[in-house]
């Protein structure tokens, strides 16, 4: 009887032995050791303020500046999908398709403004020119101001054309801006660049 308690003993070694086969085969099944729960999160989190700060702001730098490389060759190849958002859609370029067709007296204003400049030296240089200089002077603002005019009834009249076509929902805020600033550019000069002739009205 002495002898038959010796058994019990042996039972936590033979647990032993069924776990290490367990964990055996786990790394039988998967090919390496089941991480532990707390392994496994630390590895899943992530610091909100990246470590080297100075390494991510360059990164972020490099990346926007790709971006805009990106947009800018859209610009002139035509690509509206990577153009910037301000310039995409159906109606947008229907504002644009319609400023290109026609000449507007505000693709004059850089060379305007350069005359400007240059009577208010010659003013300076020349003083018994003085009347003619003002009257060169008054000239080119009435261009400016003849321009301004064009540019916004334009826009208000491009605006109400692209209503009818596309409906007043699907007319984005600004489309009167859009077109006046568009409109006070050399055609060479504008992005994304014009796809339509001189006269070549959208319908």
């Amino acid at each position: 009887m002495v002898f038959g308690r010796q058994k019990t003993p042996a039972q936590p070694a033979a647990a032993e032995d069924v776990q290490d086969a367990e964990d055996l085969r786990a790394t039988a099944g998967k090919g390496r050791p089941t991480p532990k729960r707390k392994d496994a999160e630390a590895k899943n989190k992530r610091p909100l303020v990246p470590n080297d700060r100075k390494r991510a702001r360059k990164a972020q730098r490099e990346k926007y500046a790709d971006l805009r490389r990106e947009q800018q060759q859209a610009l002139v190849s035509g690509d509206e999908d990577k153009m910037p958002v301000q310039h995409r859609g159906p109606v947008r370029r229907y504002l644009r398709d319609y400023v290109d067709a026609r000449f507007s007296p505000g693709e004059l204003f850089l060379p305007a403004a350069v005359v400007i400049i240059v009577v208010l030296l010659l003013g300076n240089l020349l003083p018994q020119y003085i009347e003619l200089i003002m009257a060169a002077i008054l000239a080119t603002y009435a261009l400016v101001l003849l321009a301004i005019v064009d540019a916004i009834v334009l826009g208000y009249r491009v605006r109400r054309k692209a209503r009818e076509k596309f409906g007043a929902d699907k007319i984005q805020r600004g489309s009167v801006m859009y077109v006046v600033m568009r409109a006070f550019y050399f055609r060479r000069m504008r992005m994304p660049r014009p796809v339509v002739k001189r006269g070549q009205y959208p319908v």
